[in-house]
């Protein structure tokens, strides 16, 4: 029998509606688009904005519906905030006026404000009682770096890249991996600020 979180109702509901607000956004889009020639799904559903809200909503609606309690969803939880994190920090420094194929206002502010916004709440409320340890950090790095690889690998062959620092072709190889060398210390601190600050809400008001 799964065992259940215990997570307050209130908390369950927010989810459910935060999770139900970013499908719409996620699918708008997309949907839109339907018998347009000209549009790509594959590079729509390559950015990383988009992998990490699917993965970010699917945690609010069963978290939600359901509020599982194993250790392999608090490790899924915490990865889905990671990215969600990582979405929101490169937003705001690296692609504010960058097109990422967002263009209604709602969409972009739900994507990459809104939702990122909850995760981190949400996991700054509800504790998932995990130690921030190597193995786990590097088991969340694993699909960012994946990522990257995917999108290096991809670029060449559709002649598209979606973010500008991930893009060797103005800016060279050696500059790129630099970068991406940064962003991954970046990354992985990150990581361990996720895992040290979860259930602080509880944590401090418990003192």
């Amino acid at each position: 029998m799964a065992v259940r979180g215990g997570t307050p109702a209130w908390i369950r509901v927010l989810r459910i509606v935060f999770g139900i607000l970013g499908l719409v956004a996620l699918v708008w889009i997309p949907l839109r688009n339907v018998g347009n020639p000209n549009y790509s799904y594959l590079n729509f559903f390559s950015y990383f904005t988009i992998q990490s809200n699917i993965l970010g909503i699917i945690v609010l609606l069963v978290g939600g519906l359901r509020d599982p309690a194993g250790r392999r969803w608090q490790v899924l939880r915490g990865a889905a905030t990671l990215y969600l994190t990582i979405t929101l920090v490169n937003y705001a420094v690296l692609l504010a006026d960058i097109d990422v194929q967002l263009t209604e206002r709602w969409i972009n502010d739900t994507l990459h404000r809104a939702i990122p916004i909850v995760l981190i709440a949400d996991w700054l409320l509800v504790t998932a009682g995990l130690k921030p340890t190597i193995r786990l950090i590097l088991g969340w790095l694993a699909y960012p770096l994946a990522y990257g690889a995917y999108t290096l690998l991809r670029g060449p062959l559709a002649d598209w890249y979606p973010y500008p620092f991930i893009d060797p072709r103005d800016q060279g190889y050696a500059q790129l991996s630099g970068g991406l060398v940064i962003m991954a210390v970046i990354f992985a601190i990150l990581g361990v600020l996720a895992a040290a600050l979860n259930g602080l809400v509880p944590r401090a008001v418990g003192r």
